[in-house]
């Protein structure tokens, strides 16, 4: 992995004006991260925002309806770095299983900085994540946002690993679940060892993002290797009716 000089695309539905073409924009969205790590999403407003960059709530309006949107777009911007990690990593690779964990890589750890972008820190927005991110569409308005595609980065992302899984096991039947379970398995597992530990096998401390790593690619091999798995994925129609009824 190395430094990468990257742009990164968001939804313009998101926001109301794009922050990132003024300071006060990119102080907006620079000191979100912060406080949203500090406070977190519950606790953190609009008000609490302006004050920590010297501005009123209503300047902050004008770039973003309201705090839930501009949750959303951190979380596309995460979302985003993640897939330019992985394209660009994953460049001129051509196995297949090495692409897989890279990519499994890149899901358990954002320390790379973008290093063009310098109002957004990743690491805290990969720590945001973990903690918050189910929060920007496990809502009751997440039909209308999807609507407006405000999670297409998401599906963008698990589309990348979902065409990676196909290239190693070609009649894999889930792979979007497997893409899916990946990328909030990785984040839930960091979670629980830091908070919930009887709910995870991995224990916070300094290795825990490499057994992390260890424990996804185990998972996602057996997963693709295994005969039985193989066998399923290659059932016809008729055939998995039996199977259903069996179990």
């Amino acid at each position: 992995m190395y430094p990468l000089l990257v742009n990164i695309k968001i939804n313009d539905k998101i926001y109301v004006r794009d922050p990132r073409k003024t300071n006060l924009g990119r102080k907006i969205i620079e000191h979100s991260v912060l406080l949203i790590d500090e406070l977190g999403l519950e606790q953190f407003t609009f008000k609490k925002l302006g004050a920590s960059i010297g501005s009123t709530e209503g300047s902050i309006y004008r770039y973003f309806e309201n705090k839930h949107k501009l949750f959303v777009y951190l979380l596309n911007w995460y979302w985003e770095w993640m897939i330019v990690r992985i394209d660009l990593n994953t460049l001129n690779i051509t196995d297949p299983n090495q692409k897989l964990k890279i990519i499994i890589d890149v899901i358990a750890d954002t320390a790379i900085r973008n290093t063009e972008i310098e109002f957004v820190n990743e690491e805290i927005l990969h720590r945001i994540v973990v903690t918050e991110g189910a929060k920007g569409y496990h809502h009751k308005l997440v039909d209308e946002d999807n609507e407006e595609q405000f999670f297409h980065s998401y599906k963008r992302l698990c589309e990348r690993i979902v065409n990676v899984i196909i290239e190693i096991q070609p009649q894999f039947r889930y792979a979007k679940s497997m893409a899916s379970m990946l990328v909030e398995s990785a984040n839930n597992n960091i979670y629980f060892a830091q908070h919930l530990p009887r709910l995870s096998d991995l224990s916070k401390g300094e290795y825990l993002q490499d057994h992390l790593k260890q424990m996804l690619y185990f998972f996602a091999l057996q997963l693709l290797r295994n005969p039985s798995t193989n066998v399923l994925s290659t059932m016809s129609k008729e055939e998995w009716k039996t199977y259903d009824s069996f179990y």
